[in-house]
């Protein structure tokens, strides 16, 4: 005899909510389209909370690039910078090749240096290159399919941040 036990549904995901976000923000755009800007978002939480601390200035720096993204309105990017300040622990826990594997699969090399190139501006948006955060943009630079020159030449504008030179 098997028992029943009724069971509530398990909570979603922070990947889960900021998924879903996009595609209720972007109704005009495709699945692939989702799958990138959701990408994005969630590379932007891991590099934005490597040091462990969701500042400020990365705080505004993320939201200039959603509203960069063409096809998300205002709403959408107030949405996903609120569910980005209170699921940052849970979005940036989740392993970054699951974002990157949809950019080296949807995306040509130069959006991947571009966003490569955004990641680092993010890290430096409060003043320091902490260790964590280029350890972590060193990895997900190979993730993404492009090399260490890459990623020397998107931190090059921001060397005078590296906290390990200091």
């Amino acid at each position: 005899m098997f028992f029943r036990r009724d069971r509530k549904p398990a909570p979603l995901t922070g990947s889960t909510q900021l998924q879903q976000l996009v595609q209720a923000h972007m109704p005009q755009a495709d699945p692939e389209t989702w799958q990138l800007v959701g990408a994005v978002a969630g590379l932007l939480a891991g590099v934005a909370y490597a040091d462990r601390d969701y500042s400020a200035p990365e705080q505004l720096r993320v939201r200039q690039a959603l509203e960069a993204v063409e096809g998300i309105a205002a709403g959408g990017v107030d949405a996903i910078c609120t569910l980005l300040r209170e699921r940052i622990v849970d979005i940036a826990a989740i392993n970054p090749q699951a974002y990157t594997r949809a950019l080296r699969e949807l995306a040509d090399v130069g959006l991947r240096r571009e966003i490569l190139e955004l990641l680092v501006e993010l890290a430096a948006a409060d003043g320091e290159l902490a260790l964590s955060e280029t350890d972590l943009l060193r990895r997900t630079t190979a993730a993404l399919g492009l090399t260490q020159d890459d990623y020397v030449l998107a931190q090059s504008r921001h060397r005078d941040k590296l906290k390990t030179l200091r």
